[in-house]
């Protein structure tokens, strides 16, 4: 053929091969072109998106305008590989300072050059095109609102030396937290265009919760003590004749011409505490003379006590979850803390009872029945009695400040009453985890009690939970303590009651409730073991409903069997990150769980706040 080709002298094949060329060149170039051309897209588009994340970040750290599109620009060109960077231009149009929209949007324009297309065209004698141009856009939703809850442990245990520190915990913990709420706030301060970008809350946690004082009138407290266990510690069969205290309808009344004016007035934990008088002074006036005289005292009273804010645990199923408070289902209702007094007689050891603050008045053997009578707590103290303040009396094992509601911290005033209820918290009392975690959660709810939250199907708004303990649950029988139990009450009473007392209608304490636990074990290894239960009950419960838990373990031994079965415990109950990979096992996000020592709290604080960071670029 190719002989006969060259023979051929009528030129007719070479001028079909000419003729064929053109076409055949062109269909080359143009795929050399077409490939080139898509490389460059690809490359371009690669670019945009890496430089949208990047610059979303630079937002966050406050930098000017000016700053950011010089570092986007910059960024954008840095990351197009293949494409020459004066053939592509970048647009970048930030979120808006003032309202609304939250969107960083980049465009790109690529002018890609032909290599063969040109040459193509003039063959053709078509004019000739210098290049193609091709746009691309793309736009990252800031996730600019945040909410996180602090949950820290202000048990006793607090108080110690941070290992390889030379500071106290406390003090350790105090730096740690400012400084994390300092570094958020001050990338939250930038993010003008969305209301409350970041609110933090602080839950400070001992053996009970705080909620404070000011919420004693609130809907979710058990104002009328209609709670089934708001009145399982008394006895009102006790009261005499002419003073008898009566329920009806699910509220206790006052009946007996003996209460005089008092009478029908409701009898609930609040009004106990201001029944609780001591007296002040006693001026005696007496009438006539010898025989004749008649005297009369008038005393004056003080209050003994008011309630501290902190309240019990609910009953399962509503122990650690955010259910919320209603009427129309008493148990859901919140109850505050009132610790029976117990019997003032000492045991043969010469041991008191925890709990003994105020005089039996009766003087019975029986020492079950000297506290649960009821009379004692409206005859008022001698003069010369105290008053008692937290972690006293009735407020027993009441013992840390209260919690802080979500609060913007991009406001001077937020951060500074958020800074302000940090420095504030003070090491004493047993350790709670799984309470304080449910207070944290429900600081996040959008429901009460404290309904703060942003509704938890927002798109763009993260809730966090960052739970700090330096100590394993704690719950304790008397004679761990150095008390006597002559009343066999089987534990001292904390927030879920003594656990000698099953839930009305149960066969379990609410200790016990929502445990697998053996319930007639009555001892501090079986009710830490308890309440380890229902720590993982109330992180599982938050995890499903979307909430991000970090945990941070602080000076806890490994070697410790039962500070080991805390650590374990909390590296369960966080979450897994976002954005780092487990460096044991790369197929699995890192754990948010930190294990850490007085010496390096304040780095592990700083790398929760980049992780807080990173959760608000996104999108």
């Amino acid at each position: 053929m190719i002989g006969r080709f060259l023979r051929d002298a009528s030129g007719n094949f070479a001028i079909a091969m000419t003729v064929a060329l053109v076409p055949i060149m062109g269909g080359v170039a143009l795929a050399i072109d077409y490939a080139e051309l898509t490389r460059q897209k690809q490359a371009t588009l690669n670019a945009l998106d890496a430089a949208g994340i990047a610059t979303a970040r630079q937002i966050v750290t406050g930098a000017s305008e000016q700053d950011i599109v010089a570092y986007a620009t910059s960024f954008f060109h840095a990351n197009l590989g293949p494409v020459d960077p004066d053939s592509a231009t970048l647009h970048v149009t930030l979120p808006s300072n003032e309202f609304g929209g939250g969107t960083l949007k980049l465009a790109a324009e690529l002018n890609y050059k032909p290599y063969f297309l040109p040459v193509f065209q003039e063959l053709l004698g078509k004019p000739q095109s210098n290049n193609v141009a091709y746009d691309a856009d793309t736009e990252i939703r800031l996730k600019n609102t945040l909410e996180v809850a602090l949950v820290l442990d202000n048990s006793g245990s607090m108080d110690r030396l941070g290992s390889g520190s030379g500071q106290k915990r406390m003090d350790l913990l105090k730096e740690a937290a400012t400084q994390l709420v300092e570094t958020i706030a001050l990338q939250a301060a930038q993010m003008k265009q969305v209301e409350k970008p970041v609110q933090f809350s602080l839950v400070p946690f001992a053996a009970s919760v705080n909620v404070g004082t000011d919420n004693a009138d609130a809907s979710w407290m058990d104002t009328d003590g209609r709670a089934p266990y708001h009145h399982e510690n008394f006895d009102w069969a006790t009261m005499p004749t002419g003073r008898k205290v009566v329920p009806s309808l699910g509220v206790h009344y006052k009946v007996g011409e003996g209460w005089g004016i008092e009478e029908g007035q409701r009898v609930t934990r609040f009004s106990l505490f201001n029944e609780l008088r001591r007296i002040t002074d006693e001026q005696q006036t007496c009438t006539g003379s010898g025989s004749n005289q008649t005297c009369t005292t008038t005393y004056t009273y003080a209050p003994f006590a008011s309630w501290g804010g902190c309240v019990e645990t609910r009953p399962h199923p509503y122990a650690y979850d955010t259910t919320e408070p209603s009427a129309a289902e008493p148990a859901t209702l919140f109850v505050p803390m009132f610790a029976p007094d117990e019997t003032d007689r000492r045991d043969g050891n010469n041991r008191a009872a925890m709990g003994n603050w105020w005089a039996d008045v009766t003087t019975g053997s029986n020492d079950a029945a000297r506290q649960r009578y009821m009379p004692k707590y409206f005859q008022a103290a001698p003069k010369g009695t105290a008053a008692k303040g937290m972690y006293e009396g009735p407020n027993g094992m009441c013992s840390s400040t209260p919690i802080t509601p979500l609060t913007d911290v991009t406001t001077e005033e937020g951060l500074a009453t958020l800074k302000g209820a940090i420095g504030s918290m003070a090491a004493l009392g047993g350790t709670d985890v799984p309470e304080g975690t449910a207070w944290g959660w429900r600081t996040l709810s959008s429901t009460e009690p404290f309904a703060h939250g942003r509704p938890e199907n927002e798109i763009g708004n993260d809730k966090v939970l960052i739970v700090l303990t330096d100590g394993e649950n704690t719950y304790y029988t008397p004679s761990s303590l150095g008390y006597n139990d002559l009343a066999t009450n089987r534990s001292i009473y904390s927030n879920k009651g003594y656990t000698a007392k099953n839930y009305p209608g149960q066969t379990r304490t609410r200790l016990y409730m929502g445990s697998t636990v053996a319930s007639s074990i009555h001892s501090n290894a079986n009710f830490t073991s308890a309440m380890n239960q229902h720590m993982n009950t109330v992180c599982e419960a938050a995890k499903a409903s979307g909430v991000i838990v970090m945990t941070v373990a602080l000076d806890l031994d490994a070697a410790n069997s039962v500070q080991a079965a805390a650590i374990d415990s909390l590296r369960s109950c966080a979450s897994g990150s976002r954005f780092r990979k487990d460096p044991n096992d790369p197929s699995k996000p890192a754990k948010l769980f930190w294990n850490a020592t007085g010496a390096t709290l304040s780095d592990d604080f700083k790398d929760i706040a980049n992780e807080l960071s990173n959760l608000r670029i996104v999108g």
